[in-house]
């Protein structure tokens, strides 16, 4: 190891990361429920109310644990880097 660097940890990139892993596991649970996960995801988003999220896996609790702007912010800066 290089004694002359100093090494950066960017808890921004972990944090993304999660989002990413959640929103991603949600989906899948709500497809697996037979939901459309988008518009669930909407009216989670927009309204805050954990109803439209099905607790199977634990994904309600887990989607609740991240704030709603930085699901908003993840998913536009993914859609942003695009395009």
């Amino acid at each position: 190891m290089d004694n002359e660097k100093t090494n950066v940890f960017d808890v921004k990139n972990i944090n993304d990361i999660v989002v990413k892993q959640t929103i991603y596991e949600a989906v899948e649970a709500l497809e697996e429920r037979g939901y459309n996960p988008i518009n669930q995801l909407v009216g989670y988003i927009i309204s805050g109310d954990p109803g439209y999220i099905s607790n199977y896996k634990e994904t309600r609790t887990k989607l609740s644990k991240i704030d709603r702007a930085d699901i908003v912010e993840v998913l536009l800066r993914d859609y942003i880097n695009v395009k």
